[in-house]
């Protein structure tokens, strides 16, 4: 694990109590640093502040993302400011946790999100497929016209639970539960990862064709095929 965060206090309870759940923890003390850390030695997450001096966490976790599409990062954002927390989903963390927050609520989502990026062996080998878009969940890679797409873990999740349901209409409630496990949270959340999965599985995100908004309700997704000539 890395931990990017300039508050030594916060970076000291975070290392201990991850160090505690038997993960190797490495702290960087700016954003600048975090890169670097990152680009040395790839950790299997990062837990990233957003507010910080120089190259604040919305800056690094875009770089982190051009580079290194598919680490999971787990953002650290001030209570109440939503604004800064949707940007932080927008440049694709995968999750987030308020300030002052409970140690034990980071580690639940800590263990979520790499449970989800690392499934069991057990996962069945299904290969979604809808025209030019597949979807491998066992791999945990998509593709569009042959091309890999880069998805966050969180990404992926969402994907492949909409395309295994076409048709279905989801409130953003019922995916947050059913996708990130949460039973309170954003639903706002479930709205900016909509937005950036049709920027890549869209032909023109503006009018999508695939996950398609239901008003009133969420999302549904559209079973799409290619035109025929």
């Amino acid at each position: 694990m890395l931990v990017v965060d300039d508050d030594p206090t916060v970076s000291d309870v975070i290392r201990r109590y991850l160090h505690q759940a038997g993960y190797r923890v490495r702290l960087a003390t700016d954003g600048l640093a975090g890169l670097a850390a990152v680009r040395a030695d790839p950790p299997d997450l990062v837990v990233l502040d957003l507010m910080m001096p120089g190259l604040n966490g919305i800056e690094v976790c875009r770089r982190l993302r051009r580079e290194l599409p598919t680490l999971p990062i787990i953002m650290l954002t001030a209570l109440g400011d939503e604004a800064n927390r949707i940007g932080g989903l927008e440049v694709g963390a995968d999750d987030y946790v308020a300030k002052p927050f409970s140690p034990r609520e980071l580690m639940l989502r800590v263990q979520s999100v790499l449970r989800r990026a690392v499934p069991p062996a057990e996962v069945a080998a299904a290969v979604l497929g809808d025209g030019d878009l597949t979807v491998d969940a066992a791999r945990r890679v998509a593709s569009l016209d042959g091309s890999p797409i880069a998805l966050t873990v969180r990404e992926f999740d969402l994907l492949a639970f909409l395309i295994r349901h076409p048709g279905q209409a989801w409130s953003r409630k019922q995916l947050m539960e059913k996708v990130w496990g949460w039973r309170h949270g954003e639903e706002s959340t479930v709205t900016v990862h909509v937005r950036r999965i049709r920027e890549k599985v869209e032909r023109n995100p503006a009018e999508p064709r695939r996950i398609v908004t239901v008003w009133g309700v969420g999302y549904r997704y559209e079973s799409h095929q290619p035109a025929q000539p």
